[in-house]
């Protein structure tokens, strides 16, 4: 397997604030845990920039603005109680869009087998006009519109099992067969959305969980609706939107997966890949705020994409 894995050092400029959970230390941690030996042959590519046209297909070029506007000559500015934003904010954020834009060049081009971008910001809660919940544009949502726009594919999947649901890419794509949302999240929890009722155009899968629920739970949820949604839509791309913010230890929320749910959920979604789309597979970071937790999960997950 060719795996290739996006990086940059602007992604460490985003500053956040002493004290905020989605702090650059979460970039340093990924690094360390991947410069083991059993990454060496990981393909390493540092991100490019974006392209506002990309941008523009899931957010209106007016939201765009603002986010620009907002950012701060010096010091840290709010978007909101949460998503807070600094100098090289917009440039990150550029970065980590181009960064998923050219994961999908890659596996589409047979460059890599898949792909797994190491950013922040993450995206997955930015809606098409509100920038929310540490996230300021959403990279798997543009990802899977350049899928269409660029290479034009049918069937993109999004899976997304960070523990907060993805109300960001279910608002964009939720009139939209063509793009199958599927999420495993812990829920009542932050940012409120998620339930089992809520499936747009019979595109969007929600399975929550609860409190307290571990990998027998995540699995289950992954098997019952998950894979069965997946098979029924057939896609042509697999987009993961991969938080380990599940894993027991992280602070911000309650579930109790272990590194080894992650590995597992890796080898079910590439195994629907390689029946489906060649293999085509692109893993973008989204939460984890447990330095411990986050490697570790990172580790399983990659070292699962090289593998197979």
């Amino acid at each position: 397997m060719t795996t290739r894995l996006y990086h940059h050092p602007i992604f460490v400029e985003h500053l956040t604030g002493a004290g905020h959970p989605e702090r650059p230390d979460r970039m340093k941690a990924v690094a360390a845990a991947l410069e083991d030996e059993a990454f060496q042959h990981l393909d390493r590519v540092e991100a490019p920039e974006g392209t506002l046209e990309a941008i523009y297909r899931c957010h209106p070029e007016a939201f765009v603005r603002k986010i620009a506007t907002a950012i701060p000559d010096e010091g840290l500015a709010r978007i909101d109680n949460d998503t807070i934003v600094s100098p090289k904010s917009f440039s990150a954020a550029f970065h980590a869009v181009g960064a998923a834009m050219a994961g999908v060049d890659d596996v589409m081009s047979g460059a890599a087998d898949n792909v797994f971008v190491a950013s922040r910001p993450p995206g997955h809660h930015a809606e098409s006009s509100t920038a929310m919940g540490f996230c300021l544009f959403n990279q798997a949502a543009i990802a899977a519109r350049h899928a269409q726009a660029a290479h034009g594919l049918e069937r993109v999947a999004i899976v997304d099992w960070d523990v907060h649901h993805g109300n960001g890419s279910q608002e964009i794509f939720w009139s939209d067969p063509s793009v199958l949302y599927c999420s495993t999240h812990q829920m009542p929890l932050y940012p409120g959305t998620g339930a089992k009722d809520e499936t747009g155009a019979g595109n969007i899968v929600n399975a929550p969980l609860s409190a307290g629920d571990g990998g027998l739970a995540f699995r289950e949820a992954f098997a019952s609706r998950i894979l069965p949604a997946l098979e029924a839509f057939q896609p042509d791309l697999i987009i993961i939107s991969a938080g380990f913010d599940a894993h027991r230890r992280d602070p911000l929320a309650n579930l109790m997966l272990e590194a080894s749910d992650f590995d597992q959920a890796t080898a079910e979604l590439m195994a629907i890949a390689d029946k489906h789309c060649n293999g085509r597979l692109v893993s973008i970071l989204e939460g984890g705020y447990d330095l411990e937790g986050l490697a570790v999960s990172t580790t399983a997950h990659v070292k699962r994409l090289m593998t197979g």
